[in-house]
């Protein structure tokens, strides 16, 4: 018996996709669309904003947090598993890459559903903790700059009810993790991971998901 977690060829991945996922349609457009981009490599799999939109059903939230929007795959996931009175606060700085997810959004639907605010992540989740929501959320993603990763951690887990998800992406980063770091990117990785790890106001499962996906669920 294999008690590791199977490998995925791309044949074994197409199977799995076509016996698991249900892809909206508009999701899918998005994702092709997406294809031709610069960072299209930025985007997460079908496989994954399935996987996340199941975990916003599970714990019923209504309130989520996105940080990194790219072209907006996730946060238009995330967004048709909400109710009706669910919403999201989307962090991204790139217009021209959610000048996308804008569009997709709308054509979704779902526009009305995510408030995007274009600054810096830490700038606009401390402007929500100096507003007094601490402890009004229930879901957070991230998936931006690496380094900036334990912040955006810290004042996720405040705006976090208890019992709240926090996701985080790419913390495998292609397996450079295990191995000596050399740039700053995976050195800010491997010193997260590790924090997580040891960190007793979350309970925590890392899965191989996508290019890694932590889950924290605060305790």
């Amino acid at each position: 018996m294999n008690t590791r977690t199977i490998s995925l060829d791309n044949r074994l991945y197409d199977y799995l996709v076509a016996h698991s996922v249900h892809e909206h349609p508009v999701l899918a457009d998005l994702r092709e669309a997406t294809r031709t981009q610069k960072h299209a490599g930025m985007q997460i799999a079908p496989d994954q904003g399935q996987f996340m939109a199941l975990l916003v059903k599970l714990i019923n939230a209504r309130r989520t947090i996105e940080i990194g929007v790219f072209t907006g795959y996730s946060s238009l996931a995330v967004a048709l598993a909400l109710p009706d009175d669910g919403r999201i606060l989307a962090c991204d700085i790139s217009d021209e890459y959610t000048q996308v997810a804008r569009k997709f959004w709308q054509r979704a639907g779902v526009a009305d559903k995510i408030t995007l605010v274009l600054a810096p992540a830490l700038q606009t989740l401390d402007a929500r903790l100096a507003a007094g929501e601490a402890g009004a959320y229930d879901f957070a993603f991230i998936d931006a700059d690496k380094t900036g990763y334990d912040g955006y951690y810290e004042r996720c887990l405040k705006l976090l009810r208890p019992g709240g998800l926090i996701t985080v992406d790419n913390v495998l980063w292609g397996g450079s993790v295990a191995h000596e770091a050399k740039d700053a990117d995976t050195k800010a990785l491997q010193a997260f991971n590790t924090k997580l790890h040891a960190d007793q106001r979350v309970d925590v499962a890392m899965l191989p998901v996508g290019d890694g996906l932590t889950l924290a669920r605060k305790r």
